[in-house]
């Protein structure tokens, strides 16, 4: 890869449409439209100013066969995605035609562009950050409300300002410290060890405050992984098509249909459920349901909510029993269905409910929009819901470093307890500061001399 490549690729989906569009960015991308593109009227690219759209045709400059029927949008550098001139090639949607028109880009002097090359232009650039540029496919690939959300907040600088704040502060004491051991001539005034465990034990709350909110954006951006379970033919691929609305999961009289994982997405009051329709659990001489049934309780121990699935019609059994044994410690709902019949028992055994059960008629779906509320309220409680969206962590790799900060920053306020030298602290100092630089991808050593010399007026 070279940054002086121009790039090209098709940014649409793939499939039929009305409009798909090839981008181009780079140098030569205004001087390669120019050989590509004929306007009835006679504008150039070229000439055009930025961020205006043009009319006109695609055109095989060998042949001068016409490719397509299009609109250029034109934007100069520097106030675009990447920085760089871009030029979009607004098509007919379809896959011959943009490919036709991406073949032609190509052969007149661009390159394919490498997946997320765009974005890694806009990050090379200095246009974006890099936890700005990971919440572009967070937000791409969004699956609730809350989830766009949190991504389009990310996007926006809302953690880069968070974690840039707490670089500020690290890198003053930083200097603090170092100017005085680089220049003992200019008699500097060391601040005292309490004043620097202070200002580390600020730091590092607000950095274990940030990891602390990294399981609510893990739910954001993941969804709540629900397994609903329970033994066999009690309804739960039945409720899992209710929840869904629609005929996802194979529906039987006879128990057993279901023998693996059956895995959705849904979106329940804003939030995404990753919602996994289970085998039944029983004990069983056939290998394949065996499997399911391993499977099923393999669910249970990952899932974020369990949804656990009685039959009101018939009188609990020994399955029932175990089901509910190996949910009791667990993020639950009782959902109690075929509620539309009449009820075999009324009052699960003592210690199991605690308020957790609803009644339910997959069938008909009575109680299924009270079961979505309860879901929605436990999400919320699980998710915490205390910090804005853009101060919370959804990516594990931003987690490990805010740790990792964090831990150094533990270190450096031991040995200052202990009476280390100075440079043993500034070097867990240098850590804490590597590790948070490493999640808006930007920090080094020129930061804490440019803070030395304008701070403290070294060389003067």
């Amino acid at each position: 890869m070279r940054a002086e490549d121009t790039i090209a690729a098709i940014s649409t989906p793939p499939g039929e449409g009305g409009i798909g569009i090839v981008r181009l960015s780079g140098t030569r991308a205004l001087p390669i439209t120019e050989k590509i593109f004929l306007s009835p009227k006679g504008k150039r690219p070229g000439k055009a100013p930025s961020h205006s759209i043009l009319y006109g045709y695609v055109i095989d400059p060998e042949s001068g066969m016409q490719l397509d029927e299009v609109l250029l949008s034109i934007m100069r550098a520097p106030n675009t995605y990447t920085r760089e001139d871009i030029v979009e090639i607004n098509c007919h949607g379809g896959n011959l035609p943009l490919r036709r028109v991406l073949e032609l880009l190509i052969r007149e002097g661009a390159r394919l562009a490498l997946p997320g090359e765009f974005t890694k232009r806009a990050f090379l650039n200095g246009r974006i950050d890099l936890s700005q540029a990971e919440a572009v496919l967070d937000l791409i690939r969004a699956k609730s409300d809350e989830a766009e959300r949190a991504a389009l907040e990310q996007l926006k600088g809302g953690l880069s300002r968070r974690i840039k704040d707490e670089l500020d502060k690290l890198t003053g004491i930083l200097a603090h410290i170092e100017a005085c051991l680089d220049f003992p001539e200019e008699d500097l005034e060391l601040e005292t060890k309490e004043d620097f465990r202070a200002k580390m034990d600020e730091i590092r709350e607000t950095l274990i405050s940030l990891s602390n909110s990294y399981e609510e954006g893990r739910l954001l951006r993941e969804g709540l992984k629900t397994a609903i379970v329970g033994r066999p033919n009690v309804g739960k691929s039945s409720l899992l098509n209710a929840l869904l609305g629609e005929e996802r999961a194979i529906v039987a009289e006879h128990p057993g249909t279901t023998r693996d994982l059956i895995s959705e997405y849904v979106n329940i009051a804003g939030y995404a459920l990753k919602i996994m329709d289970t085998a039944g659990i029983r004990k069983s001489h056939d290998m394949t349901e065996k499997e399911g049934v391993k499977r099923s309780l393999s669910a249970i121990e990952g899932a974020d909510l369990v949804i656990c699935v009685l039959d009101a019609s018939l009188p609990l059994r020994e399955e029932d029993m175990e089901v509910l044994g190996r949910v009791k410690d667990k993020r639950r709902i009782i959902a109690i269905n075929k509620s539309d019949l009449p009820r075999a028992w009324r009052e699960l055994p003592a210690g199991y409910d605690e308020g957790a059960s609803l009644p339910v008629s997959a069938n008909t779906g009575e109680g299924i929009p009270a079961l979505k509320a309860r879901i929605a309220e436990i999400f919320g409680n699980a998710s915490g819901k205390g910090e804005p969206a853009g101060a919370i962590l959804t990516n594990l790799r931003h987690k490990l470093s805010v740790d990792r900060a964090a831990e150094a920053l533990l270190r450096a306020k031991e040995e200052l307890r202990s009476g280390m030298p100075m440079e043993i602290v500034s070097i867990e100092l240098r850590e804490a500061l590597t590790a948070l630089g490493e999640i808006v991808g930007a920090v080094g050593t020129e930061d804490i001399l440019s803070r030395i010399f304008s701070e403290f007026c070294i060389g003067k």
